[in-house]
């Protein structure tokens, strides 16, 4: 069983002491100082230009990753408060021994929403995919042979989540332990706390994804171990139960992808408004002000009212269903995602279907999303031969000149091909849309 003293830990990459609530400056808590050091980072800055929903949208209606991020941020913030004041009224030795308040379990998830996305590479999923298949159906292939299979599978299913993981915790030259994070917040952002080997191995929600490259994985070792976190497989392939809070982290991300990305269909007229207002209705019909609701006038304002009250009833459900299950949830015996379990199932996979046939796979997000694939192979593909060439093929003038061209990309001698390559794509990754299409036009001579 999982504890909330060990899964609430203040420890930082490199502490030799341990950090006691008790002992924090409460003018500036350690959660909070996580939340300054993501939004502070370059990282989480580039975000401002990635797709969200539309791929390179001009209009001032579509959410970045960084407008979703900061909204699933205070999302987060309110499921982490109200659930944490119940958790400390149940557990009141948190409290009344150790000196943790509500608050800082609103801090730790809020810090972990914030940084949800920022592994993300440009043009969204279509991104991920486009990395990944360059190693398992483009000239990436050529790297299988040299590789393990836990090495390989990193690469051909490339995944945002670890690569968020691996920005956040990565040794630089001059910088130990990335943006050094509390072990709190690291363990809430780790969705998936896996390796890629075994892929799915059960219909655990834990094991949906990976969550941690092979670079990384003796770090988050060292994070489970210093939060208690429960070994659900052991030996060669490292598996974890989530941290709980990780659960809360979700839900924020659920609830806004699903009402927000609806609504930006609604104003960008993918979705016709009098049918959408319906949808929204159907899931606020027990809590919504009829009165209230007739008096406004403009569908604006009513889209933006029940906006509003949607969010609101789903954090109020995942609260209830969060402290209802907190103890499967500690035991690492709960394997669902908190909205499988809602009351509003039905409207919300209404919602999302609608979201999928009449935005994810409009026309505009379609043809984006096939130019950013070709775009993000070929840079891939350029930057493979420039930094890893063939060594029976002569260095050519093109590769050096693009060595030049990406100064932000060295790799140490002497270090393994697989580092090198995971190091090639999150780099690619950290690209924003708008760069990927600068850097293409650029290799393939379209800028004169």
């Amino acid at each position: 069983m999982m504890n909330w003293e060990q899964l609430l830990s203040l420890k930082r990459f490199g502490d030799k002491n341990k950090r006691l609530r008790k002992e924090q400056n409460e003018t500036r808590l350690g959660f909070e100082v996580d939340y300054d050091r993501i939004i502070f980072s370059s990282a989480f800055r580039s975000l401002q230009d990635k797709t969200q929903v539309i791929p390179l949208s001009k209009t001032d209606f579509v959410h970045t990753r960084l407008t979703h991020s900061l909204e699933v941020s205070v999302v987060g913030r309110s499921l982490g408060r109200l659930a944490g004041q119940k958790i400390l009224e149940k557990h009141p030795h948190l409290n009344t021994i150790h000196g943790y308040q509500m608050n800082d379990f609103g801090a730790i998830v809020a810090a972990a929403a914030l940084a949800h996305d920022i592994g993300n590479p440009p043009f969204g999923h279509s991104g991920e995919k486009a990395i990944g298949e360059y190693f398992s159906l483009g000239n990436g292939i050529r790297f299988k042979e040299k590789l393990s299979a836990k090495e390989y599978e990193d690469l051909i299913k490339f995944e945002g989540n670890a690569n968020g993981f691996k920005i956040l915790t990565e040794n630089r030259p001059g910088i130990e332990g990335g943006l050094r994070l509390s072990y709190a917040t690291l363990g809430a952002f780790t969705k998936y706390p896996k390796e890629s080997l075994p892929y799915k191995p059960s219909r655990n929600i834990g094991d949906k994804k990976f969550g941690i490259f092979q670079t990384e994985k003796h770090i988050f070792e060292d994070i489970s171990k210093e939060l208690g976190l429960k070994k659900i497989r052991t030996g060669e392939n490292i598996a974890f139960a989530r941290h709980p809070l990780a659960f809360l982290v979700e839900a924020a991300d659920d609830i806004c992808y699903t009402i927000i990305d609806f609504e930006d269909g609604i104003n960008l007229g993918l979705i016709d408004e009098e049918y959408a207002l319906e949808y929204l209705i159907k899931l606020v019909k027990n809590s919504i002000n009829t009165s209230k609701y007739n008096s406004l006038t403009t569908t604006a304002d009513r889209l933006s009212y029940l906006r509003a009250l949607a969010i609101n009833t789903l954090i109020t459900e995942a609260v209830e269903l969060f402290l209802k299950n907190e103890e499967a949830i500690l035991a690492g015996e709960f394997h669902h995602s908190l909205f499988d379990k809602s009351s509003y199932e039905a409207q919300i996979k209404d919602i999302i279907k609608i979201s999928v046939e009449r935005i994810y796979q409009s026309e505009e997000v379609i043809n984006k999303e096939i130019a950013g694939y070709k775009m993000l192979s070929h840079l891939l593909e350029t930057y493979t031969q420039a930094f890893l060439p063939d060594e029976n093929t002569p260095d050519s003038n093109f590769n050096k000149l693009v060595r030049r061209s990406v100064p932000k990309l060295v790799l140490p001698e002497g270090q393994s091909l697989y580092t090198s390559l995971i190091q090639i794509c999150s780099f690619t990754a950290s690209l924003t849309d708008g760069n990927t299409v600068a850097s293409f036009n650029k290799y393939k001579g379209n800028n004169i």
